[in-house]
């Protein structure tokens, strides 16, 4: 018989259960894009969704999924007035501000629902570790952030799990799923690094992610640190050609770093340039989530061309 946390993260066939409408405990979803709204549909008959957005344009599309849309820029703080009072749980999806080393976007979201919310998670980066050269490393790892973007992330996990809230902290990876797949890429023939050069990435399906924050919110432990990642070890260029070789497109070109610095972008070779393996003992035995994808090759042998 399934647990109530299992019945909520559901299965790839997950069909929502009829359920009363009144007294739902009331969810907020900060910046609900693409994995806030693989949360809303295996959460929308178990809690009133409250999420948010920051243009009017995606309204009707959050409406659809089974959420009530709320309009919030959390760079102008008068709009925050909008948050307060309206949830007890909520899950931060928002990014960070796209310069500075700090993220006042996450403290102005503590603050506006300081004393009200009882259980959070924040969706952080693995990014904050830093290039550990290939190394393992688990949750007890001293963060190392090595760019501006993993120092806001860093800043922002700090603010959370400081914040008088029942939050954790998941660190996710690449993101990954049918839509979220380097096809451009490959189709562009961007040139990947050659073995000895090459990075270990980590990766978690967009699924897995959000079944991950549901579980997290339910049972994640206060301030707690979770690295939400599958059980892949691949290097960044055999990521590439499983896909590839998946959708049946030419594998791209191998070059070495320098030659490869000449010609991607300064965004493309940052991706590049840090190498690590995560353990992800926590998630299993703590949070006890069974991965629906437990790697990359058997997510991307479950998707249509």
């Amino acid at each position: 018989m399934e647990t109530p946390a299992q019945q909520l993260v559901g299965t790839r066939d997950h069909k929502p259960r009829a359920r009363k409408r009144f007294g739902r405990p009331r969810l907020l979803i900060v910046g609900c894009g693409d994995v806030g709204l693989r949360i809303v549909a295996r959460l929308r008959d178990r809690f009133r969704i409250i999420a948010t957005t920051a243009t009017t344009l995606r309204k009707g599309q959050l409406r659809a999924a089974g959420a009530v849309p709320l309009v919030v820029n959390l760079d102008n703080p008068a709009t925050l007035a909008r948050v307060r009072g309206f949830a007890s749980h909520w899950i931060d999806l928002v990014p960070p501000p796209p310069s500075g080393s700090r993220d006042p976007r996450a403290l102005r979201l503590c603050c506006a629902s300081r004393g009200q919310v009882v259980r959070a998670v924040y969706i952080s980066t693995t990014g904050v570790y830093g290039d550990r050269n290939g190394a393992w490393l688990d949750e007890t790892a001293r963060p190392a952030p090595a760019n501006e973007r993993a120092k806001r992330r860093l800043a922002a996990e700090t603010i959370v799990r400081a914040a008088p809230t029942f939050a954790s902290v998941l660190r996710a990876p690449g993101i990954y799923a049918r839509d979220r797949l380097p096809l451009d890429r490959l189709r562009a023939t961007t040139p990947a690094l050659v073995s000895d050069d090459d990075v270990y990435t980590n990766h978690i399906h967009a699924d897995d992610l959000a079944r991950l924050a549901i579980v997290a919110l339910l049972r994640g432990a206060p301030a707690r640190i979770y690295n939400a990642v599958d059980d892949s070890q691949l290097k960044m260029a055999d990521y590439f050609d499983r896909v590839a070789d998946r959708f049946r497109l030419p594998r791209p070109p191998r070059l070495a770093r320098a030659a490869l610095k000449a010609v991607v972008s300064p965004a493309q070779y940052s991706f590049m340039s840090e190498s690590r393996r995560l353990a992800n003992r926590r998630i299993k035995e703590e949070l006890r989530v069974r991965l629906l994808y437990p790697t990359v090759a058997a997510a991307l042998a479950a998707m249509h061309d």
